[in-house]
């Protein structure tokens, strides 16, 4: 649902180039050369934030049409200035990595619950566990193979604008994406092959 309001954001904010989140916790990254609200962190943190809940306001019915939206919705947020793109592109990593560890934890965590374990015998069982011996825990107790669970919850999202992408076959046009659509693609963004695909997002060597 937050990758719709993550989505706004960019089409709102041409200087925003990429945005990387999970659940409803996005980063979002502008351009180095930005001078929107001159560069005010204060002005820049409150539009997107702005733009982000009012999104969340008008799509509620979208996805609960039979549900009252009851309370008024907020999110906060913090500017960081990273001085080099290879630090940022570390962050991003991180960040993916870290979607990978909380999505596999909580997994294993209610399956373990389901199967009949309380919360707190549940916790005691994974604590200390590594990825392998939760993979393990996974396909051979409740038969999940953690690789084949949907990439939104494994990966994250991913939100950045094309190039003009065109796709021919026998000389006919297949299909055409536009320049400067905004997709979302549940990616891996930790490897550098990314990067070199799309290089128009940012700078990067």
């Amino acid at each position: 649902m937050a990758v719709i309001f993550t989505v706004a954001v960019l089409k709102e904010f041409e200087d925003v180039h990429f945005a990387y989140g999970v659940s409803d916790e996005y980063s979002f990254v502008l351009k180095k050369e930005s001078e929107l609200y001159k560069r005010q962190s204060s002005k820049i943190i409150s539009a997107i934030a702005s733009v982000f809940t009012s999104t969340y306001v008008m799509k509620w019915g979208d996805f609960f049409p039979q549900k009252e939206l009851k309370y008024p919705p907020s999110f906060d947020g913090r500017a960081v200035c990273y001085p080099t793109y290879k630090i940022l592109l570390d962050y991003l990593a991180w960040r993916q990595v870290d979607c990978h560890i909380n999505n596999q934890y909580n997994t294993c965590f209610w399956m373990l619950v389901k199967s009949g374990k309380t919360k707190t015998q549940s916790q005691d069982y994974l604590k200390g566990t590594q990825t392998r011996e939760k993979n393990e825990l996974l396909s051979r107790q409740f038969g999940i193979e953690y690789n084949s669970l949907p990439l939104i919850f494994r990966m994250g999202s991913s939100v950045f604008r094309l190039k003009e992408a065109v796709a021919f076959e026998n000389g006919v046009v297949l299909w055409k994406k536009l320049e400067g659509e905004v997709v979302v693609d549940h990616c891996n963004i930790i490897e550098h092959a990314f990067w070199e695909e799309h290089p128009h997002i940012f700078s990067y060597s």
